[in-house]
C-alpha cells in the first residue's frame, strides 16, 4: 500500500486533498493536529508515533526525526540495498509528504511577540522531511502548498502517475521555499540584542539586518526592462504581500517601467486615509487628488495635468466602482491599480480591453518602515523605507516649527499637510505646488530648486499658482527660491530647513509675507 504522511500548520483543502489521496489508496500517517483533524473527518490515520515506536515529545519538538521516517523517504527505489535496508528494519516507504512549516514568518510580524514564542516557530522536522522528499524527487512527491493540491491529484490520476518532470518541479518550489524559510529565520535573528541581561529584543539593532539573504520566486518574466533590449522578470518573496500578491485582471503584458509605476502610486496612495488617486508618469506624479469620492477624486488627479497624464498609470486607495470605472476608460491610461474592483466595474473596464487592471492589498505596508534594497554596481544598498510620519498628525503640530511672522491659515495648513505628503514621492530636487487637496503643478528631478520652480510654472497657465502653497523635498540653499516661489503666487511653503543660509531665506519670505514652516526632516527620493 502507498503511505503518504502528511503534517501541516495550514490545514486550507486538508481534509479534501486527504480524502482524495484516501480514495486513490494511500494510507494516511500524521501528527498531532493535522491528524485529529482528519480524524475528525471520518478518515482513518496512522499517528506518526505508531510508525517510531516512540511518543511526540518535548513538546512536539520531536515526533518526525527518525530512521523510521526518514528512511521511508530517503529509500531509492532504483537501489537494492537500500530496499533490502528498509525490509531489514521494518521501514514501510513513504511515496507521498504533504508539509508546511511553521508560521515564522508570520509571528515574527507580530510587534510583541516574546522572544521565547517566536523560537518555538522555527520548525526543525518540517524542514528535513520536504528537503529529503525533494533529494529523493523521483520516488516520492512532495507538496508545501495548498494550492498545488488539485494539481498533484490530477497527476496521480494520470496514466503512468507523475511523470518525472512534474515531480521535479514540485522539489525546486520545495527547495526555494524551505530557502526562504531559513533566510527569513536569518535576517530575523540578526536583529535580535540578547547583551542587555539576556534579555531578547527584536528590532534591528544597528539599523540595519547585520545579514542580509534574499530567496526571491519568479512570478513571470516581463514583456522587457526598462528598454526593449533589456530582459527583465518579476519576482515575490514568500509573504506575497503588496505587487508580490498582485492580481493582473485584464490588458496586456506588464513591463518592467510599469511595475515601477504601479509601485509609485500605490505609496502615494498609501499616504491617504479618504479617496485618494494619483496619476503617475516615470515614477513621478503629475497629478493627486483626494475627494469624497474616489471617481472625483481621479478626474481631479488627471487634470490636475491632463497633458502629462495622458498615458499614465492610476492608483487608487478604494474599490474601483461604476463611476470610477467610467472616468478610467474615458481617457487613454496604461494601467490601474487598486485594492478592489467592483463586479460591476468589470464590465466596463473591459471596454478598454488593452488596459492594464491590477489589484493588490497594500495595507500591510501602511505604518510599516520595512527595508528597500537596490543595487549597484558590485554591491547592494539596503535603506529603511522612508515614511512621512511627521504628516500622520493633523497640523498644525508640535514637531513644526513656524519661521516667519506671518503664520499659515488654516487653509494653508491644510495644503502644506497635502503638499508634504506627496513631494517625499517626487524625485529629487522637487518643488511642488497644491492646494488643499489637488496637486497643481509638480516641478521634478531638477539640478536646483529654481529650475524646480521653473518646471513647475511652465505647466500651468498664467495665475493658476496664485494663492497656492509650496512644498520642498530639501532646504534652499539660497534665496532665489524662495524669491521664485513668491513669483509664481504661492502664500505659505513647507521646507526641512537646516541650511546655513536659513536666515536670508526666513528674511526673504518675511519680505514676501509667506508664511514658511520648517519640518527639520528631509525627504530625497533619487
Amino acid at each position: 500500500m502507498k503511505r503518504a504522511l502528511i503534517s501541516v500548520s495550514d490545514k486550507t483543502g486538508l481534509v479534501e486533498f486527504a480524502r482524495g489521496l484516501s480514495e486513490r489508496g494511500f494510507e494516511l500517517v500524521s501528527t498531532g493536529g493535522t491528524a485529529k483533524v482528519l480524524m475528525q473527518a471520518g478518515l482513518s490515520v496512522l499517528s506518526v508515533s505508531d510508525v517510531t515506536g516512540f511518543p511526540e515529545m518535548m513538546d512536539g519538538r520531536v515526533k518526525t526525526l527518525h530512521p523510521m521516517i526518514h528512511g521511508g523517504i530517503l529509500a531509492r527505489r532504483s537501489k537494492p540495498n537500500d530496499l533490502t535496508a528498509a525490509a531489514e528494519h521494518g521501514i514501510h516507504l513513504i511515496d507521498l509528504v504533504v508539509v508546511n512549516l511553521y508560521p515564522f514568518v508570520e509571528t515574527a510580524a507580530k510587534p510583541d511577540i516574546p522572544f521565547d514564542a517566536l523560537i518555538e516557530e522555527i520548525d526543525i522536522g518540517g524542514p528535513s522531511l520536504v528537503r529529503a522528499a525533494a533529494k529523493n524527487f523521483k520516488d516520492v512527491l512532495v507538496v508545501v502548498s495548498p494550492t498545488d493540491y488539485p494539481l498533484v491529484i490530477k497527476h496521480l490520476d494520470s496514466s503512468g502517475g507523475p511523470a518525472t518532470d512534474f515531480r521535479f518541479s514540485l522539489a525546486q518550489k520545495d527547495f526555494v521555499h524551505t530557502g526562504a524559510y531559513d533566510t527569513a529565520i536569518a535576517t530575523t535573528l540578526t536583529g535580535v540584542d540578547m547583551s542587555s541581561g539576556g534579555v531578547a529584543k527584536i528590532g534591528n539593532v544597528d539599523g540595519a539586518p547585520k545579514t542580509l539573504a534574499l530567496t526571491l520566486r519568479k512570478l513571470r518574466d516581463l514583456r522587457y526592462g526598462e528598454n526593449p533590449h533589456q530582459t527583465a522578470a518579476w519576482y515575490t518573496d514568500e509573504t506575497e504581500v503588496g505587487l508580490g500578491g498582485a492580481a493582473v485582471l485584464q490588458g496586456k503584458e506588464l513591463s518592467y517601467t510599469n511595475l515601477l509605476d504601479l509601485d509609485a502610486a500605490a505609496r502615494i496612495a498609501l499616504e491617504f486615509d479618504e479617496p485618494a488617486a494619483v496619476v503617475i508618469k516615470h515614477t513621478n506624479p503629475c497629478g493627486v487628488a483626494t475627494s469624497s469620492t474616489t471617481a472625483s477624486a481621479y478626474i481631479n488627479a488627471r487634470e490636475a495635468d491632463s497633458q502629462s497624464a495622458f498615458g499614465g498609470i492610476v492608483g487608487l486607495n478604494r474599490a474601483v466602482d461604476i463611476e470610477t470605472a467610467k472616468a478610467l476608460i474615458s481617457t487613454f491610461i496604461e494601467a490601474v491599480i487598486a485594492p478592489v474592483i467592483d463586479e460591476d466595474a468589470r464590465p466596463i473596464l473591459a471596454k478598454k480591453s488593452k488596459m492594464r487592471v491590477i489589484t493588490a492589498d497594500f495595507s500591510a505596508f501602511a505604518g510599516d518602515a520595512g527595508i528597500e534594497v537596490r543595487s549597484i554596481l558590485g554591491a547592494t544598498l539596503v535603506q529603511a523605507r522612508d515614511q512621512v510620519t511627521e504628516a500622520l498628525s493633523s497640523w498644525p503640530d508640535d514637531a513644526l516649527r513656524v519661521v516667519t511672522q506671518r503664520k499659515p491659515t488654516p487653509e494653508e495648513w491644510r495644503a502644506l499637510r497635502f503638499a508634504w505628503r506627496i513631494c517625499a514621492h517626487v524625485k529629487s530636487n522637487t518643488v511642488i505646488f497644491t492646494g488643499a487637496d489637488q496637486t497643481l503643478a509638480i516641478g521634478a528631478g531638477q539640478m536646483s530648486r529654481v529650475d524646480a520652480v521653473n518646471v513647475a510654472k511652465m505647466k500651468v497657465g498664467s495665475g493658476v499658482l496664485k494663492g497656492s502653497v509650496a512644498a520642498s523635498d530639501a532646504f534652499f540653499p539660497f534665496r532665489d527660491g524662495l524669491d521664485a516661489i513668491n513669483a509664481a503666487g504661492a502664500t505659505a511653503v513647507i521646507q526641512p530647513g537646516g541650511s546655513v543660509r536659513d536666515a536670508e531665506v526666513i528674511a526673504a519670505a518675511d519680505e514676501h509675507e509667506i508664511a514658511m514652516v520648517f519640518t527639520a526632516r528631509r525627504h530625497f527620493r533619487h
